[in-house]
């Protein structure tokens, strides 16, 4: 695709679009905010969306939006050197004072370098110049662990935006050269300057130390930033609509940010806290607001109903005529009026993540429910009249055995029993659809010394859970390859070298085994190694607020197969006791 062929693109683009934002460059700090990966998946994220929005909002910022070409396209474009452009303006990338990126998952690492190629910047740091933009990788990866992607980064943003933001402008109106704008920066909390450390790796391939290089100022850790309360700010929703992506024109808002429940595997629940529920009024103005341009809602919440006013938020949004759609619901908190609510809304699907099939085993996790409960909620969201199921199982977890998967099989099969019996009466069969992923040990959680359970480990829970959902009817479940799962903890656990393997992985078109293999990387090392005895981790250069004793804590609590209760669950302690002795 050439300049003209992009220029038309993007004016097709803007055509269907409402909410973008248009300013004259002259005098402001110019900021291209990449997505890395195409427009139909980029625009339906609220984490970008919300950037946008951050940027724009300061008045000495212009903000553009770029994205990665379609997959048909992605190749001839780095062939012919066709310069990466933006969307509002069409402006070429490399003439912009920030290269920002906001990267949510692992496999878009090497669109990140996709992107700095097509737009003529180079790859690493350490090739750049003071003419070339300042590459900032910020997004949820960076809450996790930054360091693969940290050859590439000038500056890795880590924490939430409405924090940085202000942070980088500030350096930036202050700074007097590109040397001076990064000190200023590593003295603020959540900008991490990769350079201005020395990592050193001991005899045995761990990591010994990060060393702050002398006169940088970078401190020993970087503190994560984050709002300490969501009272006075708008939470993140969609500003921009489109039909032409993954969403449709659907309004997003995130509801509450954090969860209190702390299961052991989940990084976002650690790494979001403290539990902060975003103003009712301002949820409900800006909703009002999107209506005219969109009659469905989703609400972003790793945990919606902590949320103290749901119920008058739901209640409200379906006043205004919105479809409404939940993420994920933690079944402790599930109430008969909200499966009403939802469903009076035209929602026939919800989605609960019972993560495995045992009780024992969800004690192992910190998955504070049990499996009587699960049944009691689903009796109670199919006699409201919701018609389908989506549950996120996964396989894998410390102390797994066949009795637990085979507990994952029987509670389908009574969940699918109590779908059927209230199918009877609508005339209309639902169905169950399962996802099944292996355990990956994510950094920022209690497994992060946890080796990931080996392929052939894997691949035979696999075939067992294959075997044992086959044949059931309106019961569909989709099982992850054991394949996939290894290089996406590559990439989760990973430190800096592992960057050549992703150069590999990008020149190669995303064959991870052929680019391993190239650039000498022992993927084992990092994936299938116990990390307990490691002096220091990777993401360890990350304060992310939690503590690594209170970590393994929570480990030992998990081989001891016992309960970290949140909370507003403590008083049913007593009561849950019985049923799990």
């Amino acid at each position: 695709m050439n300049q003209w062929q992009q220029r038309e693109r993007a004016l097709e683009i803007l055509s269907k679009e409402i909410g973008y934002v248009r300013k004259p460059h002259g005098g402001r700090l110019k900021v291209a905010l990449a997505f890395p990966n195409t427009y139909f998946v980029g625009m339906s994220n609220l984490g970008f969306q919300t950037m946008y929005r951050l940027f724009n909002a300061e008045e000495d910022i212009v903000c553009e939006r770029v994205f990665l070409p379609p997959k048909s396209e992605l190749a001839a474009q780095l062939a012919a050197g066709t310069p990466l452009v933006t969307i509002e303006s069409q402006t070429p990338v490399a003439d912009f004072d920030v290269f920002a990126f906001s990267v949510s998952f692992e496999w878009d690492y090497t669109n990140v370098l996709s992107m700095l190629r097509l737009a003529g910047v180079p790859a690493r740091a350490e090739h750049r110049g003071v003419r070339d933009p300042l590459v900032v990788i910020g997004g949820a990866v960076t809450f996790v662990n930054p360091e693969p992607l940290a050859p590439f980064a000038d500056v890795i943003a880590a924490g939430e935006g409405e924090v940085l933001v202000p942070s980088l402008l500030s350096a930036f109106q202050a700074a007097s050269d590109r040397d001076d704008l990064l000190r200023r920066l590593a003295a603020e909390r959540g900008f991490y300057i990769p350079s201005f450390y020395d990592v050193r790796f001991g005899e045995d391939g761990t990591i010994a130390a990060y060393e702050p290089k002398a006169g940088t100022g970078a401190p020993p850790v970087v503190k994560k930033a984050a709002l300490k309360t969501t009272e006075a700010v708008d939470p993140p929703a969609t500003t921009i609509f489109t039909p032409e992506t993954e969403f449709g024109s659907r309004f997003l808002v995130e509801v509450v940010r954090g969860c209190a429940n702390l299961c052991r595997f989940c990084w976002a629940g650690y790494n979001y806290l403290p539990v902060r529920a975003f103003p009712k009024d301002r949820i409900l103005e800006l909703a009002e607001r999107a209506r005219p341009h969109s009659n469905r809602a989703g609400l972003v919440s790793i945990a919606l109903c902590d949320h103290p006013e749901i119920e008058e938020i739901l209640t409200r949004l379906a006043g205004m005529g919105y479809s409404i759609s939940p993420a994920s619901l933690r079944l402790d908190d599930l109430t008969p009026t909200i499966v009403r609510l939802l469903r009076g809304s035209g929602e026939r699907t919800l989605t609960i993540a019972p993560e495995t099939g045992s009780d024992r085993l969800r004690r192992v996790i910190n998955k504070t429910i049990t499996n009587d409960e699960i049944l009691s909620a689903a009796e109670m969201i199919f006699s409201n009249g919701i018609e389908n199921l989506k549950l996120y199982f996964m396989i894998g977890l410390p102390t797994e055995t066949d009795d637990d998967l085979v507990a994952i099989r029987d509670l389908t099969l009574q969940l699918r029993d109590i779908m059927l019996r209230h199918a009877r009466g609508r005339g209309q069969v639902g169905r169950i659809v399962g996802s099944v992923n292996p355990l990956v040990p994510k950094p920022g959680t209690a497994y992060q010394w946890l080796a990931m359970e080996d392929d052939r480990s894997i691949d035979r829970r696999i075939k067992r859970m294959r075997a044992l959902m086959a044949g059931i009817d309106n019961v569909y479940f989709n099982i992850k390859s054991e394949r996939h799962s290894f290089y996406q903890a590559l990439l989760s656990l990973g430190d800096r070298r592992v960057a050549p393997a992703i150069e590999a992985a990008e020149r190669n078109g995303g064959n991870w085994r052929a680019a391993v293999a190239e650039a000498g990387v022992d993927a084992d090392f990092f994936v299938f190694r116990d990390r307990s005895q490691d002096a220091v981790l990777p993401w360890d250069i990350i304060d992310g607020g939690m503590k690594s004793g209170f970590f393994r804590s929570e480990y030992d609590k998990a081989l001891r197969e016992e309960w970290t209760l949140p909370p507003k669950r403590q008083k049913d302690n007593d009561r849950l006791l019985p049923v799990l002795q």
